[in-house]
């Protein structure tokens, strides 16, 4: 299959057909309806990266009519104004421009420098837009990582953080609750919000408190336990994602998001990005998380033919959530992700 990716990470996408996606949704909008999130360019890098390409313009056609057109621009981002512009939605344009700007414009510099400058910034709002933000940016970091740096990859990053530092919302202040000796552990031991009604934000303004995990002095130990979280929260959607299916992949989506991008990044931020994706994890889990686990089958399926049902069942959170599946690769998170194409309404 044409975009087939090795075992070792490298993309091997000889089509173009990432860049032709990325370009053509490059004029539609990070949401839609006001609040639902763009997600065909983190499914449509997935595909690619999975050896799916072939499918990617059919698979767009049937996505388009979820797409809208680019919000209209109001006045430009600079670096002298951005605080008064964080966290503003209706500027999301604005901060695509200003990012543009910034990566491809005539004193544009290394994305790497520019990821590591706004990185920090963008990191205490890591949950908002129900995590999409964040997730995207992974998505076009992994991308940059692993292929050849070109102007539609750059720009993906572009709209990625653009649309990060539109949503930004820190979350309430939590208090520190007991320590939990594992990820797995930790995400079993986070309170339930008391009202599990309405949408993430109204869920997401009820938090008080996380379960204590995943303290790291140094860089390699924060890459272990963030490892170690998106494997415990893969793993635990097979028993809990029917609490609901769609929302309940970014508990695993987003702190591998955040894995994703650590490699470009400076080690000194390694740690700091460990207790965000923590705090990610633990919000999600705790505005979704069913009051009873229910059983699972393991499967028998190849990591590829996992994938490919994914891909054929369409669902875009499903393919996203499938894809971070293959990343952790053992039997239980194959289980999971068939977990998510049963539990997950089909597209097509």
């Amino acid at each position: 299959m044409n975009g087939k990716s090795g075992k070792d990470g490298q993309s091997a996408d000889t089509t173009g057909t990432l860049d032709e996606a990325l370009e053509r949704l490059h004029t539609t909008g990070p949401e839609r309806g006001g609040w639902l999130t763009n997600h065909a360019p983190m499914a449509v890098e997935a595909l690619v990266r999975n050896g799916q390409a072939l499918t990617v313009h059919s698979w767009l056609d049937r996505y388009a009519h979820k797409l809208e057109e680019l919000p209209p621009a109001t006045r430009p981002v600079t670096a002298g104004d951005w605080r008064g512009a964080l966290g503003d939605p209706s500027r999301s344009t604005d901060w695509t421009r200003f990012f543009a700007r910034e990566l491809d414009g005539p004193e544009a510099r290394p994305w790497r420098e520019v990821l590591a400058e706004w990185w920090p910034r963008l990191l205490p709002g890591i949950a908002a837009g129900a995590t999409h933000p964040v997730i995207r940016t992974g998505h076009a970091v992994r991308t940059l990582l692993t292929s050849p740096e070109t102007a539609p990859r750059r720009a993906e990053l572009a709209h990625a953080l653009g649309y990060w530092a539109a949503r930004h919302q820190p979350l309430p202040p939590l208090a520190p609750l007991a320590v939990a000796p594992s990820a797995a552990a930790a995400l079993d031991a986070v309170p339930p919000v008391p009202e599990q009604d309405g949408g993430i934000r109204d869920r997401l303004d009820q938090l008080t408190g996380f379960p204590q995990w995943g303290a790291a002095t140094d860089p390699d130990t924060a890459k272990a336990l963030l490892t170690e979280l998106v494997a415990a929260a893969t793993h635990r959607y097979a028993t809990h994602g029917h609490g609901e299916p769609i929302m309940l992949v970014h508990a695993a989506t987003a702190p591998n998001a955040v894995l994703r991008a650590l490699p470009a990044l400076p080690r000194e931020l390694w740690a700091p990005s460990l207790a965000a994706a923590w705090t990610a994890a633990a919000a999600v889990t705790a505005a979704y998380t069913p009051r009873e686990s229910a059983p699972y089958e393991r499967t028998a399926l190849t990591a590829e033919e996992v994938f490919e049902r994914a891909a054929a069942h369409g669902d875009d959170h499903t393919i996203k959530f499938t894809d971070t599946a293959l990343d952790v690769g053992d039997p239980l998170a194959l289980a999971a992700a068939v977990r998510s194409i049963e539990l997950n309404p089909p597209v097509f």
